[in-house]
């Protein structure tokens, strides 16, 4: 199988505008998520794809590869399937451009779904990790997911699912990661299909596989990315930077 990573990019952010050009220890938020997406290694290519000439200039002029977006799009998942179309790849793996601490065993994690599934059942894999606090559950930010007995997801929701109306009964709550592996063919079929209500009222586009009949693997884990969403965020991400 040939494997990418792929890194969409938007310039524009509403918590936190052009939070992917902020400086991170003499580089770039996005340059430093790129050097960490190579230094995995599980990687045939790595490219980001993005709206900015600031962006695709900031990749380039320090030797990684860019592919500049050609329409707008609403979703990751439409960015990164338009820059695929024309390539020549099974695997394509979705890598938050704020993840600049990015790690190989959670990215390996997704990877093997694909690697035990000869018969090409599974359309994407992503991950999912415990949950135990009441306010982590609780959260709209965390999006939860409910799978069935062979781990594949049955819905997402910002909202609290399963309700817990009997206590206790056992039940385990996932929150949702937001690494993905797709079949170029579920991304391109993706990119083709409109977007449904579900997928409107939760603003969750992995509802739209859910929706249109894809299977989405879930895998556990016990990972937790360090994503850059505030400027908060950056300031604790410069300080593990002086750590590491």
């Amino acid at each position: 199988m040939k494997i990418i990573a792929v890194i969409p990019a938007r310039y524009a952010s509403t918590r936190f505008p052009a939070k992917l050009m902020q400086d991170l220890g003499g580089k770039t938020v996005i340059l430093r998520t790129y050097e960490a997406a190579v230094s995995t290694k599980l990687f045939d290519d790595v490219f980001v794809v993005t709206d900015s000439d600031l962006i695709f200039d900031e990749i380039v002029s320090n030797g990684g590869k860019a592919i500049k977006s050609i329409k707008e799009h609403e979703s990751g998942s439409d960015r990164i399937a338009e820059a695929v179309a024309n390539l020549d790849v099974d695997i394509v793996v979705n890598v938050q451009g704020d993840e600049p601490f990015t790690e190989a065993e959670p990215l390996a994690q997704v990877l093997s779904v694909f690697k035990n599934d000869p018969d090409k059942k599974i359309d994407l894999a992503s991950l999912m990790r415990e949950i135990t606090n009441e306010d982590e559950i609780n959260n709209p930010n965390n999006v939860k997911v409910v799978v069935d007995q062979s781990q594949f997801a049955l819905y997402f929701s910002r909202s609290v699912i399963p309700y817990p109306r009997e206590k206790n009964v056992g039940v385990r709550y996932f929150q949702h990661i937001g690494i993905y592996a797709f079949r170029k063919q579920a991304l391109l079929d993706f990119y083709s299909l409109p977007m449904k209500s579900l997928e409107a009222s939760e603003k969750l586009e992995q509802l739209r596989y859910l929706e249109f009949g894809k299977r989405i693997k879930m895998v556990e884990t016990t990972h937790v990315g360090i994503g850059i969403d505030t400027a908060e965020d950056l300031e604790r991400a410069r300080a593990m930077l002086k750590d590491i």
